[in-house]
């Protein structure tokens, strides 16, 4: 029997929630109120603040309720335990054991989900926050708001993944006649890992079939069921072949979209490779199969290689270049490494053929950031006055989204990942500046999941007041939603279902790509006064470049560089420092000295 999943009559008025009942068994269980006030409570519950001592308080009453429900209906034993550590301590003290036993003879109800019900008194208050920050504080709040965005619902919530919006949209199904409201069915997430059955495309030897890793469908011999490799142990994960494993090794990153993207272009090049060229599978690979594939990591073959294409075209291959560089082709090895080690610590594969093939040697770079892709302070500013100049003419909307793009990462040193998905929310004015003109502050995510504040200049302030005026909002009156938004949603199917008419989903990451090469391009074009080495080095400009742009400027302009590693995020400031050109300036000038002619007399 599980009380808190069941109702059930109750003889007084107050009902319990599963949350509190989870509660109550981390306090029995000694956890500290401090930690059950942060994982069990929000400030709604009941209209009070989750205090410690509040809580404390609360759990307390709540056992006493229980207590007192199960010596008048439990069982005489259970009746007579309890009477009896009540006269020993002054109250009935509870063990994990014997807490069951009294939920169960109390009978106590749950509260049944209403609508009306925030969301805090239901999921865990991490998850209740990042709700109410998008506005949805009620459950009949909640469903509206999926059914109002359909299957990618938990793209505007931050960092709620596909994962936890599938078990979320589980527990509104389940409690749909209580809450007196429905879930459509077209709001289940897809699991980015497996495309539909319709979809799949089986690879083999003989085939000419190059799909990603969503579309693979493997013929039972190539499958990995009866795989050499494969561990004769008690396996950890429910995984029938090398597909299903793969995909349970690449889930556990599914709250890291960066990283989960760069394993799975890793695994599947492999896992292709594997079947095509080696025509074995996964758990048969051998050592000298791993060392045939860093050789062929150095020089792919032509078929696995083409421009790019989305993972849904026929057009699509594993590698978008024929030339990986010897520090791409070093972490794909230690990529692959890590995820076998993975599958035998989980006891999916017996062992680790990768644990025996060196790293592909690396040239030890004297500077391991590229900040040659920084822009000059000059071209910096043509660059900005010509985009200002295109803002008021055709595709002026468009042009207005970039200049925001390109300020958040030349003005910040923002990633694009992190202006991407940045949030009006965490942005706010400062009082330093021009009274008139303030920096503003922005709160975002970076790298390692550490959150980082940096400054915004009022010139990206005024950028993006502008370009929340095209989406016809007040960006100073607004509390709410991305910071870039796009304005045109494409007309194909897949673009329908992803960006519904009121979603307010931010640019996707890569989509900040196809922004800047379509400004470059532009740029290029445009500019009459540029060189041609200007005109090369803008054409292989990426977002990052315009990060690197802010911390060589912030050096030059003697910023203290404990701030400029601050404001990129840097873990170490010798990081930070290559921005810094100084001591190599000096070299050269020293070098300059030496190498100059000499007066020196005829011998």
């Amino acid at each position: 029997m599980t009380v808190a999943n069941q109702v059930q009559p109750v003889a007084h008025a107050r009902t319990y929630t599963r949350s509190d009942f989870t509660a109550l068994r981390a306090f029995v269980q000694r956890v500290p109120a401090p930690t059950i006030a942060r994982l069990y409570f929000t400030e709604d519950e009941d209209g009070h603040e989750p205090t410690p001592g509040w809580v404390e308080s609360y759990l307390r009453r709540m056992q006493a309720e229980l207590v007192e429900l199960a010596m008048e209906h439990g069982s005489p034993v259970l009746a007579d335990h309890l009477k009896a550590s009540a006269r020993a301590h002054g109250s009935a003290r509870l063990t994990s054991i014997s807490l069951k036993m009294v939920e169960e003879a109390a009978s106590l109800a749950v509260a049944r989900p209403s609508a009306a019900h925030g969301v805090g008194m239901w999921f865990r208050p991490l998850v209740a926050r990042r709700l109410k920050s998008e506005g949805v504080a009620t459950l009949g709040e909640l469903i509206d708001f999926c059914n109002r965005r359909g299957g990618s619902w938990w793209r505007a919530v931050p960092r709620i993944g596909a994962g936890r919006a599938r078990h979320i949209v589980a527990w509104l199904r389940h409690h749909e006649d209580a809450i007196g409201r429905r879930v459509d069915e077209d709001v289940d997430p897809a699991d980015p890992l497996a495309g539909p059955a319709a979809e799949l495309v089986q690879v083999d030897g003989s085939s000419r079939a190059l799909v990603p890793l969503e579309r693979m469908a493997v013929s039972r011999v190539l499958s990995g069921i009866d795989g050499t490799n494969r561990a004769v142990a008690f396996p950890y994960i429910s995984a029938r072949h090398d597909l299903d494993a793969v995909r349970a090794y690449l889930y556990r990153f599914r709250q890291q979209p960066k990283t989960l993207r760069a394993y799975t272009k890793e695994l599947e090049r492999f896992l292709l490779w594997s079947l095509k060229v080696r025509q074995k599978p996964l758990s048969s690979l051998l050592v000298d199969d791993c060392e045939a594939y860093k050789d062929f990591l150095s020089t792919p073959d032509p078929a696995f290689v083409g421009p790019k294409a989305p993972r849904v075209s026929g057009r699509w291959k594993p590698f978008a270049s024929a030339e990986l560089t010897a520090e791409s082709q070093k972490y794909a090895v230690r990529a692959l490494r890590a995820a076998f080690a993975w599958l035998v610590n989980v006891r999916y594969l017996a062992g680790n053929p990768w644990a025996a093939v060196n790293d592909p040697v690396v040239v030890e770079r004297e500077a391991k950031l590229r900040v040659e892709r920084a822009i000059s302070a000059s071209l910096w500013t043509r660059v900005r006055d010509f985009i200002d100049g295109r803002c008021d003419q055709e595709h002026g909307s468009y042009w207005r989204a970039v200049r925001v793009a390109l300020l958040l990462g030349g003005d910040s040193g923002l990633r694009r990942e992190e202006f991407a998905l940045a949030q009006r929310a965490n942005m706010s004015p400062t009082t330093f500046g021009d009274p008139d003109a303030p920096v503003w502050q922005l709160t975002v995510v970076g790298k390692r999941n550490k959150e980082r504040t940096v400054p915004v200049s009022p010139a990206t302030v005024g950028a993006l007041a502008a370009h929340w005026r095209d989406r016809g909002l007040d960006f100073h009156a607004a509390e709410t939603g991305p910071l870039l938004k796009p304005l045109f949603i494409p007309s194909t199917t897949r673009a329908k279902l992803k960006y519904r008419e009121t979603l307010d989903l931010p640019y996707h990451p890569d989509s900040i790509n196809h922004m800047v090469r379509w400004a470059m391009r532009r740029l290029i074009a445009g500019m009459a006064d540029l060189s041609a080495s200007e005109m090369s080095f803008l054409a292989g400009t990426s977002p990052h470049a315009f990060r690197h742009t802010f911390g060589t400027q912030a050096a030059a302009n003697d910023v203290p560089l404990d701030v400029v590693q601050r404001v990129l995020g840097h873990a170490s400031l010798q990081t930070t420092s290559i921005y810094v050109q100084a001591e190599k300036q000096r070299m050269m000038r020293e070098a300059a000295l030496y190498y100059s002619p000499k007066e020196m007399a005829p011998t």
